[in-house]
């Protein structure tokens, strides 16, 4: 069982119109995780648990792009939310 104060969590931003790049918008441990999380699934915005991926991430800072080395890691991110997205319609 994940004890609150162990839980992670880092939530991307990427709009193709406005950037190129995806960027953190969010980060957080313990509560502000649970926050992040509930407010996401709240707004219908798919959650993937990837704690590898999260470690890496939180080391970025807020409104920080991706850098080149997590871009594979973050594609393979977007196609799971892509494929979530096109099995809605």
């Amino acid at each position: 069982m994940t004890k609150t104060r162990d839980k992670k969590a880092v939530a991307l931003r990427y709009n193709t119109e406005l950037e190129s790049v995806p960027k953190v918008v969010a980060k957080g441990s313990g509560r502000v995780a649970e926050n992040i999380i509930e407010l996401a699934k709240e707004h219908g915005i798919p959650v993937q648990s990837d704690p590898d991926l999260v470690q890496v991430l939180s080391t970025l800072k807020i409104n920080e792009e991706i850098p080149p080395s997590l871009y594979i890691a973050v594609a393979e991110l977007l196609a799971f939310v892509y494929s979530l997205n096109s099995k809605k319609k």
